[in-house]
C-alpha cells in the first residue's frame, strides 16, 4: 500500500492566537513525504467525538486523497484556551488559524475551510478577514453574517436557541468553571432538563428560564445571548458595503429545503454570486445536519441521500471534487464547466441542474383566497380568480393554546420535529384558517421563493401571522413544504412600527423556498394561523414579548380577501 494511502493522525496540536492564546487541533495528513492543501474546519462541539468530527464528511478517506484535514476546538471550547463569545470571536481568531495551517511544515499554502451550521459560520467570519492563504469555502445549512441566527424581526426562534445553550453550550460551559464534583451535579440537572426540554419551551418569561437561571456560572452568557449582545457586538463586522470587495471567494453552499438555515444559506449564495461567478448551490430534501432518505413522515428515494448523491455523489466526493478545483496544483487552470445549481424536485422525486438561483424562467402566479367566511377545510379555497366582495374570516389568537409546531425546518432537540409531517391534524383547529384549490389535473412545479400576501387586521396591540404552502394527496394527507412568520411590529423589517389600532394592513409573510411537483390529483393548499409554537416565541398580543413578560390576552384576528383587499399565495411555477 503507497504512503499516500496511509495516514498520520496527530492529535491535540497547538495553534498560538495573536493575543497568546493557544487552540488545540487533530490533524489528519497523508504519511506519504510531501506538502498538501489544508482542509480546516473549527467547531465549538468536541473535535474528539466521531459524531462532531466524523459525521459530516471523512477524514481518513479525505486524507487519503492528498489532503491535511484540521478540526480545531474555536476559542473557549473543550481543549481550547479562553473565553467563548459565539460566532464574533471567529473573525480574528479564524484568521490566524487559517495562517497557521498554512504555514505548518507539510501544507502548500492553501487552506480550504469547510463544515455545517456553526462550523460554517466560522468560514464566513474567517472570510471578512481575507486571510491569503485562503482559497476556496464550503458551508453548509448556516446562517448569514448580517443576520442574527436565532433572531429575525423580532421573532425568537425559541426551540432552536434554547435547545442550543441547553444541549450544546452549556456542559462544556460549566465544565470549564466549576469544581468536579458541582460540575457532576449540574449535568445531573441539565440531563434532567433536557428530558423534559418541552416543558422549558413553555416558560415564561424566557429571559429568567429556570433551566438556565438554577447555574450562575450559565446566567451572563444566556443573557448576552438572548438579549442579541453578541449580535449588536457583531455589527462592526455586518456592513454589506465594506463587504462587496471581500466576497470574491469560491464558495460551494449547501442546503436543505426543511434546513432552519435554508434562507440565510441561499441568501449567502445569492449575495457572493453578485461578486463571484465562483459559487456553486445544492439544495436536497434535507434538514439541518440530516441528509438521509427519510425526513419526517416522508421518503424521498435512495439517490435523495448525502450518501448517494443522483446517485453519483457523497458528501465527502462532493467536497474532494471541490477542493480539488481549487487547492491543488496541477488544477489551478481548472474551469468548471457543470451548471452552478443542483436541486432536488420533490414530488417527482428527482435531481436536476440549473443556471441560476432563483430560476429565471419561473413565473410568479397569483392564487387569491376565497371562502365564505369559515374558511376550513370545506369552504376555503384557492385559485387565480381574484376575490369579489366575500365576507372575511376570523379566528381567536389565544397565545396560552398556541397552534403546535408540526415539521418544517425546524432545530429541536435531537432533531425532533422535523421535515414533512401530516398537517390534518392541525388544520382541525378553529385558529387555523385553510385555503384549499381543486385537484390538480396535470402537474404544477414551483421552485423558488414563495410568499403570502396577507390583509388583516387584529385588536392587539402586536400579534403575528403565520402561513403554511401545503400539497394536499389524492388520500387527503397534506405535507407542508415551506412557511413562515411575521410579527405586526416589525412588519416593515427591524424598524419597530407603531401599535396596531384594528387598521386592515397590508403583511408580506416569506414562505422561504422550496422545490415541489404538485401531481395530477393532489391540491395545493395555504394555511394561516397566529402562531407555531415553540419554533417560534408566542406572540402575547400585548405589545410585549414572552422574553420579558408573561402577561398574555386573547386576540381576534380578521382575514380578508376581497377586491380591494385580495389576500394570496405567490408561488413561481415552472
Amino acid at each position: 500500500m503507497s504512503d499516500i494511502n496511509q495516514v498520520i493522525v496527530d492529535r491535540e496540536v497547538p495553534c498560538k492566537l495573536r493575543d497568546g492564546v493557544i487552540l488545540y487541533a487533530n490533524i489528519y495528513r497523508p504519511q506519504a513525504n510531501g506538502n498538501y492543501p489544508v482542509l480546516l474546519t473549527r467547531l465549538p462541539y468536541n473535535k474528539n467525538l466521531p459524531n462532531f468530527s466524523h459525521r459530516w464528511i471523512d477524514p481518513i478517506r479525505t486524507a487519503m486523497e492528498g489532503y491535511i484535514v484540521i478540526i480545531q476546538d474555536v476559542r473557549g471550547r473543550f481543549a481550547s484556551e479562553g473565553e467563548f463569545e459565539p460566532f464574533v470571536q471567529e473573525v480574528k481568531d479564524g484568521y490566524d488559524t487559517v495562517e497557521w495551517a498554512a504555514s505548518l511544515p507539510y501544507s502548500n499554502g492553501k487552506v480550504g475551510m469547510f463544515g455545517l451550521s456553526y462550523y460554517a459560520f466560522t468560514q464566513l467570519y474567517a472570510m471578512v478577514e481575507q486571510p491569503p492563504a485562503l482559497k476556496a469555502i464550503f458551508p453548509a445549512m448556516t446562517g448569514n453574517i448580517f443576520k442574527d441566527a436565532f433572531e429575525e424581526n423580532g421573532i425568537l426562534s425559541l426551540a432552536a436557541a434554547e435547545t442550543w445553550m441547553l444541549d450544546s453550550l452549556a456542559p462544556d460551559y460549566l465544565k470549564r468553571k466549576l469544581s468536579p464534583k458541582d460540575f457532576a451535579k449540574a449535568m445531573e440537572e441539565l440531563a434532567n432538563d433536557l428530558n423534559q426540554i418541552e416543558k422549558w419551551h413553555t416558560f415564561t418569561p424566557i429571559k429568567e428560564l429556570p433551566a438556565v437561571m438554577k447555574h450562575p456560572m450559565l446566567q451572563d452568557i444566556y443573557q448576552k445571548y438572548i438579549q442579541q449582545e453578541y449580535n449588536i457586538k457583531a455589527i462592526e463586522y455586518r456592513d454589506v458595503k465594506r463587504y462587496s470587495d471581500l466576497m470574491d471567494i469560491p464558495a460551494y453552499h449547501l442546503a436543505g429545503w426543511y434546513d432552519n438555515f435554508l434562507n440565510q444559506t441561499l441568501l449567502n449564495y445569492e449575495q457572493m454570486q453578485a461578486y463571484s461567478q465562483n459559487q456553486k448551490l445544492i439544495i436536497g430534501p434535507w434538514g439541518h445536519g440530516m441528509t438521509g432518505t427519510d425526513l419526517g413522515e416522508r421518503s424521498f428515494g435512495v439517490n435523495s441521500s448525502g450518501d448517494s448523491i443522483d446517485g453519483k455523489d457523497d458528501l465527502t466526493s462532493l467536497h474532494i471534487n471541490w477542493f480539488n478545483q481549487w487547492l491543488k496544483e496541477e488544477n489551478e487552470v481548472r474551469i468548471d464547466d457543470e451548471d452552478p445549481v443542483k436541486i432536488f424536485v420533490m414530488g417527482i422525486n428527482q435531481w436536476r441542474s440549473e443556471k441560476s438561483w432563483p430560476l429565471q424562467r419561473a413565473t410568479s402566479t397569483n392564487f387569491y383566497f376565497h371562502s365564505d367566511g369559515e374558511a376550513n377545510l370545506k369552504s376555503g379555497s384557492l385559485n387565480t380568480t381574484l376575490p369579489g366582495d366575500e365576507q372575511k374570516d376570523q379566528f381567536i389568537h389565544d397565545p396560552t393554546s398556541p397552534v403546535p409546531t408540526n415539521g418544517g425546518g425546524t432545530l429541536f432537540y435531537n432533531g425532533r420535529n422535523a421535515g414533512p409531517r401530516d398537517q390534518r391534524k392541525i388544520e382541525e383547529r378553529e385558529d387555523v384558517v385553510v385555503y384549499t384549490s381543486e385537484e390538480l389535473e396535470q402537474e404544477v412545479e414551483v421552485t423558488g421563493t414563495a410568499k403570502v400576501i396577507l390583509w388583516a387586521s387584529t385588536d392587539a396591540l402586536d400579534t403575528d401571522f403565520t402561513a403554511k404552502l401545503i400539497d394536499v394527496f389524492p388520500d387527503g394527507t397534506a405535507y407542508n413544504l415551506a412557511d413562515g412568520i411575521i410579527r405586526a411590529k416589525y412588519r416593515s423589517g427591524k424598524r419597530e412600527q407603531e401599535s396596531l389600532n384594528g387598521d386592515i394592513i397590508r403583511y408580506e409573510i416569506d414562505l422561504c423556498a422550496t422545490s415541489n411537483v404538485f401531481l395530477p390529483g393532489h391540491s395545493i393548499r395555504v394555511e394561516i394561523a397566529s402562531s407555531d409554537f415553540p419554533r417560534y416565541d408566542v406572540n402575547p398580543n400585548t405589545g410585549k414579548t414572552t422574553l420579558e413578560s408573561e402577561e398574555m390576552r386573547k386576540a381576534t384576528q380578521s382575514l380578508f380577501h376581497q377586491k380591494e383587499y385580495p389576500s394570496h399565495v405567490i408561488l413561481p411555477i415552472v
